[in-house]
């Protein structure tokens, strides 16, 4: 990969600069005094001021979301240092998520995320439906290390918190809309009123989202990358005594976008006269474009503050979620590999926790329980191996189906406490328990099928060979500590040193085929990674300036890793999950925020990963040297100004524009050529708000150079005769027009 410096980059100049600013107290006098906000988050459990936290965490509040027309989770990407936050290859709502180099590459059922996902504290297992639309939101917290001593289920590599609005008892109706490039269509509409006047308070909000294509499938027409999402959020909170709170939360969201058709990176075999669409978002694929996502859940929170200093919490949980959807791997008018898939999990939770908040001592200490069972089948249809002849379906079509379910039970205790020895010095320490059982049961087979795909119900099979046939178990159980001391230096400056270990359970591989592996059927290890940090927070210039800064290393066994390769002459692909030996990672941090005047500031990001495999051992030979690690660019850095102006009695007005910056990006452990070069987006908005807090008016322009950039792809050269490598692609230029009343 080469390794084109980030300092060359225009980007890296305006940085440069902005830095330069940010420690100039000089240009930053005033004759006004001047300050930035207090970030408030609960990375801690507790509601913190950012800068006294001793973690490496980035806040967005509602109106840093309004302010940047942030409209999923996926642009938090463009803020937070060494973050990738992208939608998984050929969908719509599935959740790519890496943080410092750790995530999960693959959405495959039976595998645990790398990075958590929280909506109100309520860990979700699974990456469908994980793109999550920016509405009814308080704020989103992005934690980057390992978290487990404070959450409910252990994440190794980072976690993302998404929080909504709390009811407030006021009532309130809000409506929202949203019209923009590719006839973008949105409706937000959100309330709430008081039942009983501060006893019983209820809440709703519902969203419809939609656009049209950013392409078309060619053979057909149907639009390829358009958006047509449903959601919607009930709360009810119960509050018997001033102690005492009970909330109930529910939601569904249904996604029915058209199943996204790749763009082919290599000519076609089977084709060869196939011409490149011109427009990267247009496709050839010919499979029926049907694809929905559902997802649904319900939580009930009981909070009851013992005494001014205990807090108890009880988190109950339940979510589920279907998925069917239809994906053209080689992306040609032939039925060459075709996979039509369906995916099924539920998960229940419970976690009890109790918090102490004292002078001296903090303490936050938990038990989870988590239950869940994902299930799975696809169908590899290669119609080049038809009985009657290639692609010839009259006496029935190859396919190889795969079907299975992992469930998976764990319970873990953790405890988290920091004990402040004065005003300067404070110790924390804290541990997890976790032990997870699972039981999977895995089926490969290869046949010929008349009709319906056999995974979705065919008739008339005729079996070629059963490739993989087991039910197996294990469980696995391990102790993660942590500690950390924290200096303040002063009222305004904080330093911390910390040590903490992640570790995530083992499992055993949906797409495992025994008859080439015949070690599948014993499943995969756990991987740990120890992670040691440096941290620095301050504030400057009576707090006009803000810098926090991290630097960590952290050493990553057992990595899990997938595989995949056709064999069998092309009419078979072999999945294998790697314990990828030992790696490396050691990386830089620093986010800073400078107030360069009463109305302008100024916001720098730069993130820096040096990401190593050491060792990697595959059939008795060390292929270290061989591999990269995916979705993990070695440079991150982006910059924004902010002006916010009083219009007097017509309101307020906050300008905004920057830019982001990625560097090469590897997609899979292995190079290919959908291995991502560098690239900047550019992003501007400007918000209007009315003096009398009713009115919300904003502009929004997305990737204004309309930057073409690879998310993901698959890679599967020689599968049914094909070469199928094919890619999905980010937004391209984008530009809406928000219009918001409250009432």
């Amino acid at each position: 990969m080469k390794n084109y410096s980030l300092v060359q980059h225009p980007l890296a100049r305006a940085i440069t600069v902005a830095a330069a600013l940010c420690g100039a107290d000089a240009a930053l006098a005033q004759t006004k005094k001047i300050a930035l906000e207090e970030v408030v988050v609960t990375a801690q459990k507790r509601e913190q001021n950012l800068q006294d936290v001793p973690v490496a965490v980035t806040a967005f509040s509602a109106a840093d979301l309004e302010n940047a027309g942030v409209q999923d989770v996926t642009e938090l990407q463009k803020s937070a240092p060494n973050v990738t936050m992208q939608v998984s290859r050929g969908t719509n709502t599935t959740l790519t998520a890496y943080v410092r180099g750790i995530g999960q590459a693959d959405p495959l059922w039976g595998f645990e995320p790398g990075v958590g996902l929280y909506i109100d504290d309520v860990y979700i297992a699974r990456p469908q439906g994980g793109v999550l639309d920016v509405y009814d939101v308080e704020r989103i917290e992005v934690l980057r290390g390992p978290q487990g001593t404070l959450y409910g289920k252990n994440t190794i590599g980072g976690a993302v918190k998404y929080v909504t609005k709390r009811l407030t008892g006021e009532p309130e109706l809000s409506i929202n809309g949203t019209v923009g490039s590719y006839d973008q269509r949105d409706l937000k509409v959100s309330g709430q009123l008081p039942l009983i006047q501060d006893k019983l308070l209820f809440g709703a909000s519902v969203a419809k989202f939609e656009r049209d294509g950013f392409g078309e499938f060619l053979l057909n027409g149907e639009e390829n990358y358009n958006k047509d999402i449903e959601t919607a959020r009930v709360s009810l909170e119960f509050l018997p005594t001033e102690s005492l709170a009970f909330m109930l939360n529910a939601d569904k969201t249904n996604d029915n976008s058209n199943a996204k058709g790749g763009h082919r990176m290599t000519p076609s075999l089977l084709v060869p006269d196939l011409p490149t669409p011109s427009n990267v978002f247009d496709s050839w694929a010919d499979m029926d474009t049907n694809n929905s996502v559902d997802t649904s859940g319900v939580s009930l929170t009981v909070k009851w503050d013992l005494s001014d200093a205990f807090t108890f919490k009880s988190i109950t949980a339940y979510r589920e979620g279907e998925t069917f959807t239809n994906i053209d791997f080689d992306s040609t008018p032939l039925g060459s590999v075709h996979v039509p898939a369906v995916y099924d999990d539920d998960q229940t939770t419970q976690e009890f926790q109790l918090t102490y908040v004292g002078d001296k001592l903090n303490l936050v200490t938990g038990l989870y329980y988590y239950e869940g069972s994902a299930s799975g089948a696809f169908d590899v249809l290669l119609g080049a191996f038809n009985v009657a002849g290639p692609f010839d379906p009259s006496l029935g079509i190859f396919d190889a189906v795969t079907a299975g379910t992992v469930d998976t039970t764990s319970y873990s205790a953790y405890i988290h406490a920091t004990y402040a020895f004065n005003d300067s010095w404070a110790l924390t320490l804290g541990g997890r328990y976790t032990y997870d059982e699972k039981e999977a049961e895995v089926y490969k087979e290869q046949l010929f099928v008349d009709g319906m795909s056999s995974a979705l119900g065919g008739q008339d099979l005729m079996s070629l060979a059963v490739l993989t046939d087991y039910t197996n178990d294990n469980d696995w159980s391990q102790f993660s500590p942590r500690i950390s001391v924290d200096y303040t230096i002063n009222d305004d400056m904080m330093a911390y040193a910390s040590y903490s270990q992640g570790f995530k359970s083992g499992g055993f591989d949906m797409r495992g085929d025994a008859s080439v592996n015949p070690n599948t059927v014993n499943g995969f290890d756990p991987e740990i990674v120890d992670t040691w940090e440096l941290g620095y927070k301050a504030e400057f210039a009576d707090g006009r300036v803000r810098m926090n800064a991290a630097i960590f290393y952290s050493d990553y066994t057992d990595m899990q890793v997938t595989v995949q390769e056709a064999v069998g002459g092309g009419s078979n692909y072999v999945s294998s999950v790697l314990n990828a030996g030992e790696s490396e990672i050691q990386g830089v941090e620093l986010e800073a925020i400078t107030q360069l005047t009463e109305n302008l500031s100024a916001t720098v990001m730069l993130g820096y990963l040096d990401a190593e495999y050491k060792k990697v051992e595959s059939g008795g030979t060390d292929i270290a040297d061989l591999w990269e690690f995916a979705n993990t660019p070695e440079k991150t850095g982006a910059i924004r100004l902010n002006y916010n102006r009083s219009l007097g009695s017509l309101g307020d007005i906050v300008l905004s524009g920057g830019a982001s910056y990625r560097s090469e990006t590897q997609i899979f452990a292995t190079a290919s050529p959908l291995d991502e070069k560098s690239y900047t987006l550019w992003d501007a908005s400007a918000v209007w708000y009315s003096s009398d807090e009713h009115w919300t008016v904003g502009l929004h322009g997305k990737n204004l150079t309309d930057e073409e950039y690879r998310v993901g792809g698959y890679n599967f050269p020689g599968l049914g005769l094909e070469d199928s490598i094919t890619a999905y692609y980010g937004n391209p230029r984008t530009v809406s027009l928000n219009l918001g009343y409250t009432f």
